[in-house]
């Protein structure tokens, strides 16, 4: 085989350099499995140094260059094949941290397709409950919902003390498996080429829009928005976010536009669909030790207008947290057009 040893290494040197950089970040701070991208790289990076220590092994007069690939490859293999003894979760959880908005910002399109079919379920329930009100009674999924407005709201604050003392661990569990169970099962029923999750998302729309429009024009809204924001501003996100989830799935089952194999299609996601699995399980475990703590509390134990502001600080914090990098992107943007205009 004959090749041109300065174009070759020219052409090649930049790799190698990102190798041999890749290798001192993963060595000094082990990326965690979160950081799939980088990894990926690492793979290809190594791959490709391999295939060059093969090409320039004939050449007995670039010793030097041999050892240096042959080194780069060694370390890579090590840390590929590496088995750690023990995992950092501080530093896993820290990866999770910065992942979960780049991927969600990356599967944007699927959280508002997500958001949309949850809006439409909740305008459904809405009308159902305003033009027959006797729906309430199949659309309702739990008890305390059927009774009037007015009924729940005078029962609730007439109680001053603390009901769930002694259990609020228990109930904020309870609560944490069963909005579980049904995010879980919004996101596998991707594998129904979407339906499944479509349906999961219009079911929990109806359920909520029916219960705002049943207190809204009960005349208790203040009641309505003390009692759901708290949880709900990060536990119906979650919903969103598993739909999104969900949608991703069915999107790679249904391949469109994509001519590799379903196969190849499922590992490509099967990443993102982890990482956003994660940050639904965190999300819910947070909504529910607030639904446990603060939620069920109701004025005038705690005012309503505590738990309101409460839960608009959660709702400025959740969105800052899902779209910071954009806020940032769009004002270092929105400066330069201002500096390239003024000068």
């Amino acid at each position: 085989m004959i090749i041109d040893v300065k174009k070759f290494i020219a052409q090649e040197q930049g790799y190698w350099d990102e190798l041999d950089g890749l290798l001192d970040e993963f060595e000094s701070e082990p990326v965690a499995i979160g950081d799939m991208g980088k990894l990926k790289r690492l793979h290809y990076l190594y791959q490709r140094a391999s295939a060059d220590l093969a090409r320039i092994m004939p050449f007995s007069s670039e010793r030097l260059l041999k050892e240096h690939l042959g080194s780069l490859v060694s370390r890579a293999y090590g840390e590929i094949h590496e088995t750690r003894s023990a995992i950092d979760i501080g530093l896993f959880l820290r990866n999770l941290f910065l992942n979960i908005p780049i991927v969600f910002q990356k599967h944007q399109f699927n959280f508002i397709l997500s958001c949309l079919i949850f809006l439409s379920g909740s305008v459904f329930g809405g009308l159902a409950i305003s033009l027959d009100p006797g729906a309430k009674e199949v659309l309702m999924p739990f008890n305390e919902l059927l009774e009037t407005p007015q009924e729940r709201v005078t029962r609730e604050e007439k109680v001053t003390t603390d009901r769930l003392q002694g259990r609020k661990s228990t109930f904020s569990s309870s609560l944490w498996v069963n909005n579980s169970r049904v995010s879980i099962m919004t996101i596998a029923f991707g594998i129904t080429w979407g339906i499944g999750t479509l349906l999961f998302l219009f079911y929990n729309g109806i359920i909520l829009g029916a219960v705002a429009v049943d207190y809204v024009s009960g005349g208790q809204t203040k009641f309505l928005l003390g009692w759901l924001l708290p949880h709900g501003v990060i536990e119906i996100p979650a919903i969103l976010i598993a739909g999104q989830a969900g949608l991703v799935l069915g999107n790679a089952m249904i391949g469109w536009g994509d001519t590799t194999s379903m196969q190849q299609r499922l590992r490509r996601i099967s990443p993102d669909i982890l990482i956003l699995s994660l940050a639904v399980v965190l999300m819910l475990s947070w909504a529910g030790f607030v639904e446990a703590f603060i939620s069920q509390y109701h004025q005038p134990v705690i005012p309503y207008d505590v738990k309101i502001g409460f839960g608009a600080l959660e709702w400025i914090v959740l969105v800052y947290y899902f779209y910071h990098r954009v806020l940032v992107s769009h004002g270092s943007q929105k400066k330069k057009n201002i500096d390239n205009k003024n000068s």
